[in-house]
């Protein structure tokens, strides 16, 4: 029969991340006009973020961190082909962490970036000019990573669903999957969500900078 693994806010969170990285990634290539809205959708991945780790901690079953965290006795199981459990497979695991962590570090590096022209980072005027320009360029390299991380997910779900008849993309979209009843995860309470979402905005009012005072203009200095 096929049981409920992922809930929605998870499979939302998914599918938002992914639109939102795709986008991120088109915009801060073609530059432009086009990085006010990168900023703008750095931001939104922020709230998206804290929304995810919240919800890793306090939300449903095969969600939690700590039901999917790899350790070398999981992996040691899964790639001797004894591992019977649902949710993300330790490899899976890997890839989910090793994203959260990058996309996480990409964000942060862009809120104190600049391109020197005409745009800045939400929180670029907390930091010096050299420490943003530091930011900037590994920011800028950060790209690269994330592209190469995002393309061997891709590939990995790709060979599942071709060579060992996985089909790990139809459950990210109805969150069912083939198993017993006693196997499905235990939904996320309402207030569990709610306090994900208050945490998520937060963060991302916080990320806007909208809380750094605004600085008083120069004095208008009288010429003699």
């Amino acid at each position: 029969m096929r049981i409920v693994v992922w809930d929605l806010p998870t499979r939302l969170f998914h599918w938002l991340l992914a639109l939102g990285v795709a986008a991120s990634l088109t915009t801060g290539l073609l530059g432009g006009n086009l990085m006010e809205w990168h900023g703008r959708i750095g931001l939104a991945i922020v709230g998206l973020l804290v929304f995810r780790i919240v919800w890793g901690i306090i939300g449903s079953t095969y969600a939690r961190f700590a039901e999917f965290f790899p350790t070398p006795g999981s992996l040691s199981a899964y790639l001797g082909g004894r591992w019977t459990g649902f949710g993300h497979s330790p490899l899976g695991a890997l890839s989910v962490f090793a994203l959260l962590g990058l996309i996480s570090w990409q964000v942060g590096s862009g809120l104190f970036s600049n391109d020197d022209i005409a745009f800045e980072g939400f929180l670029a005027d907390l930091v010096s000019k050299d420490t943003s320009d530091r930011l900037t360029g590994l920011h800028r390299q950060g790209l690269w990573y994330i592209v190469a991380l995002v393309s061997l997910h891709v590939a990995a779900v790709l060979y599942c669903l071709l060579f060992k008849r996985q089909n790990l993309i139809g459950p990210m979209f109805d969150g069912t999957k083939a198993g017993p009843p006693e196997a499905a995860a235990r939904k996320g309470t309402l207030g569990a969500v709610v306090i994900a979402l208050l945490l998520s905005g937060a963060a991302t009012w916080a990320a806007s900078g909208a809380w750094i005072p605004t600085p008083p203009p120069p004095s208008a200095v009288p010429a003699w």
